[in-house]
């Protein structure tokens, strides 16, 4: 099996042992305490899932502008973005050398995490600019990740964490959060040797699907991860439950059966595009997963970012070396009118753009809300029916 990366086993922060996970409550209960950013928490999720294997904690700032800069930290070790613990304001746990964390996004922000402090640094003005432009490629505010990255204060508390739960991926998505952990535990029990994942913010439409099996079949694959983004996302983008549906449908009428598994992660979207493609290879690897599918503008948003632009990053700027897991680089996937099938379309060159079944996600939206369904050469009519019922309900 693939190993994780900078690791013989996985690294999950989250305290299994019963006995160990109380006494940490217990004594949170009684340590200065601080409600942590969305981002944060999902860090704390990601990490004590095992998925930044062999990250320990929060990274100084020294260490984030290096993974900003060079995709490793001070030390040495790979890591694509910085993973902070960004706050406004300190002064509930000022010279604290432990603290509590609690979750943003639960209700009565229960402990999410506690912390031993190393350090809590200011970031300056040009450390976050730094940080912004390297990372997004933009410092433009009007960027959803950029604002985000920039609203969660200066203050770096960094030093190594132990979590104590996976904040409310576990109890909303109780079918479909995985961690790295149990998902690389389940491709053992599978008997899977090669296995391709395909990360998703969206509810998969006939191309998706397609481009699934097309790698399966040319990778020679033993199953296909199916490993949906279940954090905060964009407005206007659909909620994940609705998303789990859609794609739960899709998987039992046009797959072989035992040949994929659905899952989650609980992370916020970044929309970083190529670098935000390199993290998605990276934990993928930790999470056994040999193949990761990357296609046309992965994890971008607008128009921030070339159409290719996170394949080649793979080629041009991830270190030698730092990843074992493989890119299987997929061009736009559309329905040809004159093949009668789903191609890639780098695959068609005697194809013009009339010659596919083309469809804005504007005009898609329109469709569902009126309760038109898409054509069946763009969405399997179970996928759209889903969809439907779930923007007519927005309209009533």
């Amino acid at each position: 099996m693939i190993r994780p990366i900078g690791s013989d086993e996985l690294m999950p922060l989250f305290v299994y042992d019963p006995d160990k996970h109380d006494a940490l409550m217990h004594e949170a209960e009684s340590l200065p305490s601080i409600v942590i950013s969305s981002a944060a928490a999902g860090n704390a999720v990601m990490m004590g899932g095992g998925y930044f294997t062999p990250l320990t904690g929060y990274m100084n700032v020294a260490d984030a502008v290096s993974c900003a800069e060079t995709m490793k930290t001070t030390a040495g070790q790979f890591f694509p973005v910085p993973v902070l613990n960004l706050v406004e304001d300190i002064s509930a746990i000022k010279d604290a050398k432990r603290i509590a964390l609690r979750d943003p996004n639960v209700e009565g922000n229960p402990v999410i995490a506690v912390q031993d402090v190393e350090a809590i640094e200011e970031v300056s003005d040009a450390q976050m600019q730094l940080m912004t432009e390297k990372v997004y490629r933009t410092t433009d505010p009007e960027h959803p990740g950029v604002a985000a990255f920039n609203s969660q204060g200066r203050f770096a508390i960094s030093g190594p964490i132990q979590v104590l739960n996976f904040s409310y991926f576990q109890v909303d998505f109780p079918d479909t959060f995985r961690t790295a952990v149990e998902i690389r535990n389940e491709i053992k029990e599978r008997g899977w040797n090669k296995v391709v994942a395909f990360q998703t913010r969206n509810p998969m439409h006939l191309a998706h699907e397609e481009l699934c099996h097309m790698a399966m079949e040319r990778l020679g694959c033993d199953g296909l991860v199916i490993h949906m983004l279940l954090g905060k996302l964009k407005p206007g983008d659909i909620p994940a439950p609705v998303r789990d549906a859609a794609i739960r449908k899709m998987v039992e009428l046009y797959f072989p059966p035992n040949s994929v598994m659905i899952t989650g992660y609980g992370f916020d979207m970044l929309y970083a595009g190529p670098r935000e493609a390199v993290l998605h290879a990276y934990f993928r690897q930790n999470m056994g997963a040999t193949h990761f599918i990357v296609g046309r503008d992965h994890a971008g948003v607008g128009d921030y970012y070339g159409a290719f632009d996170a394949q080649t990053i793979f080629d041009e700027e991830v270190p030698p070396g730092a990843l074992d897991i493989e890119i299987f680089k997929a061009d736009h996937t559309a329905y040809s009118k004159k093949l009668n099938k789903v191609v890639m379309m780098r695959e068609a060159p005697d194809h013009t753009k009339e010659d596919f079944v083309l469809l804005s996600g504007t005009k898609v939206r329109e469709m569902l809300g009126k309760g038109i369904a898409p054509p069946p050469e763009f969405s399997r009519p179970e996928v759209a029916k889903i969809l439907m019922d779930y923007y007519q309900s927005l309209n009533q």
